[in-house]
């Protein structure tokens, strides 16, 4: 399940996914986004530290969903193949789970192949397509997940790359109201709150490199959950949302990470 049209790498200017997979040490990208990538670690150096504490939470929270009943999940903005997966935490536990992927970055359908190794039992998909087409997502979703069930809507470090006059909000309510009573709502989001100068200063790189960073407060992160029941602890710093679920990851321990995570269930 992919998009229809081709679509062409720009590799004129940084992408978001491409430089995240650079922060985990991947090869999937190119030297733009490598330029960019070294200019945010001048900022801050612990950006590599982030992006793995990002994939931790989503490890963590995928391993308490599946352990409380939930077998379908929809994973926005997933990324570059890294291991283990999502489908892979929850199929471990739960090897009926049932998984859409999803992201508009050409390099990430390239390895879709990856993405789809996933249970005899369970089923892994790949859908191309952009946050901001929310009725795309939910159409492809719908091919694959029972929209009677629940399903835990994964968008884990993804949002600070959509801005409020480009609708953030608008479009997690969009998908969210989609989902049936019992759905979840897993996000990570980086905040501006513990470094705001280094913040201030990544944002101006990353505009006039063509790329939006939103950063957002706790109390601005904790609006997208808005209606619904926060899991406890409810909006945390990433590192510590339920860290007995996962393994901590090196350098987390250095410093605060900038950055909140929180998981929400609909009525």
């Amino acid at each position: 399940m992919t998009g229809q049209h081709p679509i062409e790498i720009d590799t004129s200017r940084p992408h978001p996914a491409r430089m995240y997979d650079w922060y985990l040490g991947g090869k999937d990208n190119y030297p733009v986004d490598e330029a960019m990538g070294r200019q945010m670690l001048a900022l801050d150096p612990r950006v590599p530290v982030m992006a793995k504490v990002n994939r931790a939470f989503m490890h963590r929270a995928t391993r308490w969903l599946a352990g409380h009943g939930v077998r379908q999940f929809l994973d926005v903005g997933t990324g570059i193949p890294t291991e283990p997966n999502l489908h892979q935490i929850a199929q471990e536990i739960a090897p009926d789970a049932r998984v859409v992927y999803c992201d508009n970055d050409p390099i990430v359908l390239a390895h879709a192949a990856a993405l789809l190794r996933g249970t005899e039992e369970g089923v892994t998909e790949y859908l191309q397509a952009d946050v901001r087409d929310p009725d795309a997502i939910i159409e492809g979703a719908k091919k694959v997940l029972d929209f009677e069930r629940p399903v835990a809507l994964s968008l884990v470090a993804l949002l600070h790359f959509v801005s409020d006059a480009d609708g953030a909000h608008d479009l997690v309510g969009r998908l969210l109201a989609a989902l049936p009573a019992g759905s979840y709502l897993m996000m990570t989001h980086a905040t501006a709150d513990f470094s705001p100068e280094e913040s201030a200063a990544a944002i101006a790189k990353l505009k006039a490199a063509g790329v939006t960073l939103a950063l957002r407060s706790r109390t601005e992160f904790g609006h997208f959950f808005d209606g619904l029941d926060l899991v406890e602890p409810g909006v945390e710093v990433v590192d510590k949302w339920h860290p007995e679920l996962g393994e901590p990851v090196p350098g987390q321990e250095d410093g605060v990470i900038p950055g909140y995570g929180a998981l929400g269930r609909t009525s």
